[in-house]
């Protein structure tokens, strides 16, 4: 049985106005003026990065001891809220700590949402994250591990990153979805009035954590403020879903715009790209190399036929660095 979503038209949505509010030039310098006094001297180091405005507070734990008040695992929900807050926190779409590795990697990568919630993986964090251990190794290749798999992080052309984001899962219950399709290219599932949907059909593709991907005419025409949160939680996705709004411009280029899980409407989300570069090759609507347009920048994305792996190349940028109040990571203002 498929699903139908009716959504009401209105004013403009608190997601729209959140990526209106984030839509502004990137802040290169080492410092920033203007961080919230709960961050104000304790000298833990943290790291302000973005990957085309998808931006991070990243926490290196490598060399934090497994007991102390700020080791990933006492590292609450509602800690994290507090530090992504744009408003009285530091503020960001995804708080990412660098841990040890557990298996034989160079290092992992835990991601944490805006809401505090643990998902698998992040793919413009994973090119940040690359870009540090590239740096500090000096490899030609690194190796980051996550929750969704691991990611294989190059260098790539000018001053680009590109993560090898590992095979695309297909299947109904590797998305997950709560039912069985046997054709994940497109979904039963409407947005709008009987008849006349607005969104119909969606593409679903988990790539470290799941996608929908509907193909549309303009997806400047879509609230995804107001449809994007609804369909999040539809009850088709048991671990809800990044849901994105996609139009082909030509068999090499795509535009895109992301509702991204726990986070809200996003200047660009890695693993939506590589979900979209999938859904659209499948579909036949474009080849295996795409551009991805997304609000904060473009993303390179090749789904290799030889291997069946997604790689992404993109630019990463370090905005600042700073130190975070202990009283904050230990949730004194959460």
């Amino acid at each position: 049985m498929g699903s139908r979503l009716f959504g009401d038209r209105g004013g403009e949505s608190s997601g729209a106005r959140r990526l209106a509010a984030i839509a502004k030039p990137v802040v290169f310098s080492r410092e920033k003026r203007h961080i919230a006094a709960i961050m104000a001297g304790s000298g833990v180091h943290f790291r302000k990065m973005n990957g085309l405005g998808n931006d991070f507070v990243v926490l290196d734990l490598r060399e934090m001891r497994a007991d102390s008040a700020i080791s990933s695992e006492r590292l609450s929900a509602p800690v994290v809220r507090a530090i992504a807050d744009r408003e009285t926190g530091i503020g960001c779409d995804q708080f990412i700590t660098i841990e040890n590795p557990r298996h034989g990697g160079d290092a992992f990568m835990g991601v944490r949402n805006q809401d505090g919630g643990v998902v698998g993986t992040c793919g413009n964090a994973a090119r940040c994250i690359g870009q540090l251990l590239l740096d500090e190794t000096g490899k030609d290749a690194v190796t980051i591990e996550t929750l969704g798999g691991d990611t294989v992080a190059t260098r790539g052309p000018g001053e680009t990153i590109t993560v090898d984001m590992g095979e695309p899962r297909l299947k109904w219950n590797e998305i997950p979805l709560s039912e069985e399709f046997q054709d994940t290219r497109g979904i039963e599932l409407e947005v709008g009035p009987l008849g006349a949907p607005l969104m119909h059909s969606p593409a679903v593709v988990n790539v470290g954590n799941p996608h929908a991907i509907f193909f549309v005419k303009d997806p400047d025409t879509i609230d995804l403020g107001r449809i994007g949160p609804m369909l999040e939680h539809h009850p088709l996705f048991p671990e809800r879903a990044n849901i994105s709004v996609a139009q082909v411009l030509s068999p090499d280029h795509i535009k895109l715009k992301v509702w991204e899980r726990g986070a809200g409407l996003t200047l660009a989300c890695g693993t939506a790209a590589c979900a979209t570069a999938v859904a659209a090759a499948r579909k036949r609507l474009t080849g295996r190399e795409v551009t991805i347009s997304l609000p904060g920048g473009d993303l390179k994305i090749e789904w290799r036929e030889s291997d069946n792996h997604i790689y992404m190349t993109g630019p990463t940028t370090l905005d600042f660095e700073g130190e975070l109040d202990q009283r904050l990571l230990g949730g004194a203002f959460a």
